[in-house]
């Protein structure tokens, strides 16, 4: 079954299965045609997400248990809302609270869990979760012998226990317990088929394929049958029984074989569910036309919505003034390529040598001259040039498209200053290709396969995690699905992109804020608007820090902030700041402080450039999180009065923007996703920010009084109570016209007039029904004093041109509930209201 709407629910941290049930009249009233719930199965003591599952055949107790999962069910079932579960096929947690992975270390290669995650069984399992190496923390006495509960003996470090192996210690437990001195502990470890280490040796020795660079998840080998018979059989279950009508695959383009994947998904969990994959698309790609899915979870929707928003006219004049401010003009290519070039070396460093050794060994099979040097250049250059996530060849070779997309890349490599060996990089095209001698097939598929679980990871870190926290110009455009290098900005390429997503993915869903997004779409759209006005933003810019230019210290490595961190300071905080919060709000700012000192931190380090997670620089980090907290401090008030004053036109064009990409998602192609409480509005950070609970009481009192008087009154806009109202009353249509948003043609209308470039008109047209949409674009100017007033000036002397299949017929507004009949044109000139939506009146 295809929703027609989704809500978002993030269970944990206080959101258990029988507070949800008692959301569900409020998502009944909403419009939500399906909950869809965050991973529900049993997951780490403790964990705040649910991503790192210790039992997939076990919902969890900590939210409910299987009782409190009836019991919503139940609910749901009562108000006609189906569920959708997302569900994490990749990866499970290195917590031993996993039985299956405490059994492997256990048993090493006896177990028989050890073919279900991804293990290189030619050396010793490495465990890199000491905080030191296993010498130093035996020397202070941090590892100690001891006998388990379950039998056996264990290695304690500080309460966690990691079982030794069966046969290292039979028959020798008492008197190893007798004398567990330093050189017996020693002896002992070695005789183990696994190693303990230190966390910072993880990049460089794991013995296994973990998720992304967290050594706290482990992947999982779903490729191979009985696997996905063990971590689907609940899951299934509650598929087939009717309970669950759909599933979010998690992070699919790790997988070994994402098609093989979903092609036994598919056939398991039958036609009538509703699949969609987490999967990252550049600008431009599209799915693999062979997936039996219904599409993306929705990241290059956000990405479609800049070009609207963004206002390309004066995008160079930002970016011009931002250059002036760092005294530097940034080369965006350079900087994605030292991003990833980091990833390669150092984050990926492990991944990278898996690789590397794999080559050497094909390229002397093959009876190919070619030093390991080369081979590394070869692959390295190849990796970094690498401008999608993955590709999805198989054990036979890469697709057509795959091999075209290769060919590109390779082109790119050799064009380069220092281009690799031609022998070295033709060595590794044809392991990617399938073109090697019969005896070396199994291990040149190995490599296909790593090589491409690797890309992903590269790309996600290099840019989402990396270079997204250092280039700062437009904050708003560094998002998931993002571009690092945004093309110019087109309603006409806009247009385009919806007619394709109509075309390839119409069931997709539509997100634009998730627990993963970098900031919520109310943010984005706020701070969308510093590319109308970046005149007015600079000269602001300038006297807030003059303002605050006392408390910038001067370090040995440079001044603290620096230009780049102040740029990302000031915009983030534009972002974030609530659109109620006055100056004198105390309580307000001690909120927000605690908030944005979070998300500081997690930036600069995330930059890795100053600081790092790895290495962290605390004389930098603690004078920029000083700086940060002085902004917010209520005693500054001279700051904080001139940010709060002079940040209203953006606030107010912000909301404005934020209701027509609001107005864009619900009548868009594809299935409308509402991430908690951002039917209201969402200013949120980067997670955790973003994962915080909304006030769903407040949210359900204020849908019972929505209506259009709201419209009239500009605090209900900074409350989020008219973006909630437009959000209910566009749900409930969609309900009600399933086959014309599912089905209909988009249609871009033409616009003729001084406002014609403010404007984003088009048709939704299914055989006799038909819906108009007219949204304003680029109003920075008509709302800087009033969200209330000047319709007159947001629409303008405009007319929109009707095609014959529109012309002729009587129309619905849907929020006047006024009717007229159009004929060729209609003419917004005079239009009540700032939206202007109609429906045909059968």
């Amino acid at each position: 079954m295809i929703p027609s709407a989704t809500y978002r629910i993030q269970f944990r941290n206080g959101m258990t299965f029988d507070r949800a049930a008692a959301l569900v009249p409020y998502m009944k009233s909403l419009g939500i045609s399906h909950l869809y719930a965050s991973p529900i199965f049993t997951a780490a003591s403790g964990s705040t997400h649910g991503y790192d599952v210790v039992d997939p055949d076990e919902i969890d107790p900590a939210i409910g248990g299987r009782e409190g999962f009836d019991r919503m069910t139940a609910a749901l079932r009562q108000a006609g809302i189906g569920l959708i579960l997302d569900i994490v096929p990749n990866h499970m947690s290195t917590s031993l609270e996993n039985r299956w992975w405490r059994d492997v270390i256990k048993n090493g290669q006896k177990s028989p869990y050890a073919r279900y995650f991804d293990i290189d069984w030619s050396r010793p399992l490495t465990l890199p979760f000491l905080g030191d190496t296993f010498e130093a923390e035996l020397e202070k006495g941090a590892i100690t012998l001891a006998r388990d509960p379950d039998g056996g003996l264990v290695f304690d470090y500080y309460e966690t226990r990691y079982p030794l192996n069966p046969e290292s210690v039979a028959g020798q437990e008492e008197a190893l317990l007798a004398n567990p001195g330093v050189d017996t502990l020693t002896r002992l470890h070695e005789a183990q088929s696994w190693r303990l280490m230190s966390w910072r040796e993880a990049p460089k020795q794991l013995s296994w394929r973990r998720f992304f660079e967290i050594t706290g998840l482990v992947g999982v080998r779903v490729e191979d049958e009985a696997v996905f018979d063990a971590t689907h059989r609940l899951i299934l279950s509650l598929v087939h029984s009717g309970v669950v009508e759909g599933l979010r695959i998690d992070h699919v383009d790790g997988l070994a074989d994402p098609l093989g994947y979903l092609q036994r998904l598919r056939q398991a969990a039958g036609p009538d569910c509703y699949i969609t994959v987490e999967k990252i698309l550049a600008k431009g790609e599209q799915l693999p036309e062979e997936w039996p899915i219904s599409g993306t979870t929705g990241y290059e929707f956000i990405a479609s919505l800049a070009e609207v928003l963004v206002d390309d006219d004066r995008f160079d004049t930002l970016e011009r003034i931002h250059d002036e401010v760092l005294g530097t003009t940034a080369d965006k290519q350079n900087e994605l390529r030292d991003a990833k070039g980091l990833m390669v070396d150092r984050n990926f460093e492990g991944e990278f040598t898996t690789l590397l050794n794999l080559a050497e060994q094909l390229a002397g099979e093959n009876g190919v001259e070619s030093d390991r040097e080369a081979l590394h250049h070869a692959l390295r250059e190849l990796l970094i040039a690498f401008p999608v996530y993955r590709t999805y060849g198989t054990p036979d070779g890469l697709t057509a498209a795959d091999i075209t997309l290769l060919h590109r890349v390779i082109g790119k490599v050799n064009a380069q200053e220092t281009p690799p060996e031609p022998a070295a990089l033709n060595l590794i095209i044809h392991i990617l290709t399938g073109e090697l001698t019969a005896e070396s097939l199994e291990k040149a598929g190995l490599f296909r396969t790593r090589f491409q679980q690797l890309t992903g990871p590269l790309m996600a870190k290099s840019v989402e995690d990396t270079l997204f926290f250092r280039h700062n110009m437009g904050l708003a455009l560094n998002e998931v699905g993002g571009d690092p290098n945004p093309r110019a900005f087109s309603l006409a390429r806009f247009h385009q992109e919806m007619r394709i997503r109509l075309a390839s993915q119409p069931d997709a869903l539509l997100g634009t804020s998730t627990h993963d997004t970098k900031r919520g779409e109310d943010a984005r759209a706020r701070l969308y608007t510093l590319t109308e006005a970046p005149e007015r933003w600079a000269e602001s810019l300038a006297r807030w820090r003059q303002v605050n230019q006392t408390h910038v210290r001067f370090l040995n490595d440079g001044t603290a902030p620096d230009a780049a961190d102040t740029w990302m300071l000031y915009q983030a905080l534009a972002g974030v700041w609530p659109a109620t919060l006055t100056p004198d709000d105390r309580d307000g700012l001690l909120e927000l402080e605690e908030r944005f000192l979070g998300f500081v931190e997690k930036a600069l380090r995330e930059a890795k450039q100053r600081t790092d997670w790895i290495d962290s620089n605390e004389s930098y980090e603690s004078v920029v999180l000083k700086y940060a907290r002085h902004l917010l401090s209520a005693d500054n008030r001279l700051f904080l009065d001139d940010f709060s004053e002079n940040l209203q036109p953006f606030v107010r064009a912000g909301l404005m923007n934020s209701l027509t990409q609001t107005v864009i998602k619900l009548t868009a192609p594809g299935v409308p996703d509402i991430y908690q409480g951002s039917e209201g509005l969402n200013f949120s950070l980067v997670d955790p920010d973003n994962r915080r609970e909304p006030d769903f009481a407040t949210l359900a009192r204020d849908l019972q009084t929505a209506g259009p008087a709201l419209f009239q009154d500009e605090q209900h806009w900074r409350n989020g109570r008219v973006k909630q109202y437009v959000t209910a009353t566009l749900l409930r249509l969609r309900q009600h016209y399933p086959t014309l948003f599912r089905y209909g043609d988009w249609l871009p209308l033409k616009v003729s007039g001084n406002r014609e470039d403010n404007l984003i008109v088009y048709a939704r047209v299914e055989e006799n029904t038909a819906l108009i949409v007219a949204v304003p674009r680029l109003v920075f100017d008509i709302t800087a004093e009033s969200l209330t007033s000047g319709n007159d000036l947001l629409w303008g002397d405009t007319t929109v041109a009707l095609p014959e299949s529109l012309a002729g017929r009587t129309w619905r507004d849907l929020f006047s509930a006024e009717e007229t009949q159009l004929n060729e044109t209609l003419e917004l000139a005079g239009a009540a209201g700032c939206l202007k939506i109609l429906l045909t009146v059968e």
